[in-house]
């Protein structure tokens, strides 16, 4: 993954601050610089987390003097250090390593500034062993002078800026060990990355390290195995996650909730193939400009070679283009829930967040130029709907732009430009702040991409709207115009509800796996009190299945106080308690997974539920 151009925040085209992304995670606010580390910045906590980092890779030196860094930047929330050990360290050794780094700030160690040539610094870390910063030095230093920092007897190769002293870093936790390739490349040898955080005071840390507990609470991963959602397992391969029934329950009400709304809004569903021929793929352009992320194709005897797809977009195209269609069909709105295969590296792979096989909610509209901002605008919409609907309230919108490495991508400059304007268009005719990311755009044409965050405060794009005019002349697509000429539409991808993995993961993390009634696996278990109230159970779960609801009936040979605590655990919305004055009285005792608790007769709880769930009430 390469980090895109800083990203500005913009309201009808007025700067009004800026953060940089990569496609999917935000990471950092700056782009590498060419000692490999980021560019400089007066920002005082950047500059803190960078100091901090220097001081992670000092201690480490000291206590293991044989091993050899890399590079150490700030991130968001934090730092890291990247080293090549003689012998693999665990999180068990982030104590001794974060003792001795307060032992250092105790020394009042300065962060010293020195110019060295070239010459120098090249004999300088010879002389220690650093072969990564031999390599950065002949790499991407420019020119003879070298800039380096000293603390102490510890030298790094770096522009800086630095705290004064090691005093001033007063409130730093080291958090987690990892394996990085050196400098992101597969082909490189595997650095082991330590972790940390550092704040301003000892207060922004407690609270930084107060919400990293209450993140891995809702963490998707922790929560999907607890909750018996999903599962990854290593026979099957990393990031193809398994749906577990009730897991694979909750997908389906959210595929039946997508699919039936696109149709009430005018959109014609389809199902395709996950495979087709390479050729087709070459015609869209993918098999050249996004071959990184594709599967190597699959070649038979008689020389066809069938490919996984990435993406969705050239079936529905043969979909279009299988009749003739006349101006009076446009909009055609082409929409599948379809699955699609990607090689991501594994180092990325996170969850159902990352994965390399995915469901896309996606949909290609084929319209006219008079009704592009109608559909750009109508794609929002419905993305705004599916938010408000299933509780996604924290997002923002990127346009996301095209850099100027020209072989990156497909058509002109004026293609680029009116693609690009009537995506801002739509956004500023409806009121929505925007951010511009430079660089980020899809091969063949800008798009708005709904960027939402998990748990952790990383950033992911959820859903996109694209405009798209190089696929149709790639495939020269035309219509039937009002005065018989034949004309190029022009096409709009999106998603409104984007992956239903990914979507899948942040509603975890939103709900806690507390899910609204309408989505949750189960929304009602009957419990009866002992076994002669078996009967009416069954016939209390059978008014409710009738309504459509998922109902289970709870015979275990336990006490109903366990019972109860079991079915709050799983988080089910509703428990109907049943004993014998419930049976006579064709009544229920509603308790709910907040131990709210109320009795009422059958009829009026079934009534209550049906209509919760019908409402997709939140």
């Amino acid at each position: 993954m390469s980090l895109g151009v800083p990203a500005l925040l913009v309201r009808g085209g007025t700067r009004v601050g800026g953060s940089g992304l990569i496609q999917t995670v935000h990471i950092l606010d700056d782009p590498m610089d060419e000692y490999g580390e980021h560019e400089a910045t007066d920002d005082p906590l950047q500059v803190l987390r960078h100091s901090t980092a220097h001081l992670l890779a000092a201690a480490v030196m000291e206590l293991y003097p044989d091993a050899k860094y890399g590079i150490g930047p700030p991130v968001q929330d934090g730092f890291y250090y990247d080293f090549a050990f003689t012998k693999a360290i665990s999180e068990s050794d982030l104590g001794a390593i974060e003792s001795r780094m307060r032992r250092i700030v105790n020394e009042d160690r300065p962060f010293v500034h020195e110019t060295l040539s070239r010459e120098e610094a090249i004999a300088e870390f010879r002389k220690r062993g650093q072969d990564y910063k031999l390599e950065l030095i002949a790499d991407k230093v420019e020119g003879d002078d070298v800039s380096v920092y000293r603390t102490g007897d510890f030298l790094d190769l770096c522009r800086g800026p630095h705290v004064r002293s090691t005093r001033d870093l007063k409130a730093f936790k080291l958090l987690r060990v990892a394996g990085a390739y050196w400098r992101g490349d597969e082909k490189k040898p595997q650095l082991t990355r330590i972790y940390g955080t550092s704040w301003l005071t000892p207060q922004q840390l407690d609270d930084y390290l107060k919400f990293l507990e209450e993140a891995e609470k809702r963490d998707h991963k922790k929560l999907g195995k607890e909750l018996k959602l999903f599962i990854v397992d290593e026979r099957v391969g990393a990031g193809l996650p398994l749906w577990l029934p009730d897991g694979a329950t909750i997908r389906r009400e959210l595929e039946r909730f997508i699919v039936d709304e696109e149709l009430a809004r005018g959109y014609l569903h389809v199902r395709t193939p996950d495979v087709a021929k390479l050729e087709l793929f070459k015609q869209s352009g993918h098999a050249q400009l996004y071959a990184e992320y594709m599967y190597p194709p699959m070649k038979f005897e008689d020389g066809e070679e069938l490919e996984l797809r990435p993406v969705n977009c050239p079936h529905h195209i043969v979909i279009y283009q299988s009749d003739l269609r006349s101006y009076r069909d446009l909009p055609m709105r082409i929409a599948e829930i379809g699955n699609n295969w990607r090689y991501e590296r594994s180092g990325t792979l996170l969850g159902l967040n990352r994965v390399r096989a995915f469901a896309l909610n996606d949909a290609h509209i084929f319209c006219t130029p008079e009704q592009l901002m109608g559909e750009v605008k109508g794609s929002i919409e419905l993305a705004l709907y599916f938010s408000d609907v299933l509780g996604i309230e924290d997002f923002s919108y990127q346009v996301s732009t095209r850099d100027d490495v020209k072989e990156k991508w497909l058509g002109t400059e004026e293609q680029w430009q009116r693609a690009q304007a009537a995506l801002i268009e739509a956004l500023e005719s409806m009121d929505q702040p925007y951010r511009i990311g430079v660089g980020e755009a899809a091969f063949y044409g800008p798009k708005i991409d709904f960027q939402v965050k998990d748990a952790h405060r990383r950033e992911f794009t959820n859903s996109t709207v694209q405009v798209d005019f190089q696929l149709p002349e790639r495939f020269d697509l035309e219509y039937v115009a009002e005065d018989g000429s034949r004309q190029r539409p022009i096409m709009v991808h999106r998603g409104a509800a984007g992956a239903m993995e990914r979507l899948f993961s942040y509603l975890i993390e939103r709900y806690v796996g507390a899910f609204p009634t309408w989505l949750h696996p189960v929304q009602v278990i009957v419990i009866p009190i002992t076994d002669a109230q078996l009967d009416y159970a069954r016939k209390v779960a059978d008014r409710l299945r009738s309504l459509r609801l998922r109902v289970e009936v709870d015979t275990r040979p336990e006490r109903m106080q366990r019972k109860i605590r079991d079915g709050q655990a799983r988080k089910v919305p509703y428990m109907a308690i049943v004993g014998a004055r419930e049976a006579e009285t064709e009544h229920v005792n509603i308790r709910d997974r907040s131990g709210n608790q109320v009795d009422s007769s059958l009829e009026s709880f079934a009534s209550m539920v049906a209509t919760e769930v019908t409402e997709r009430r939140r």
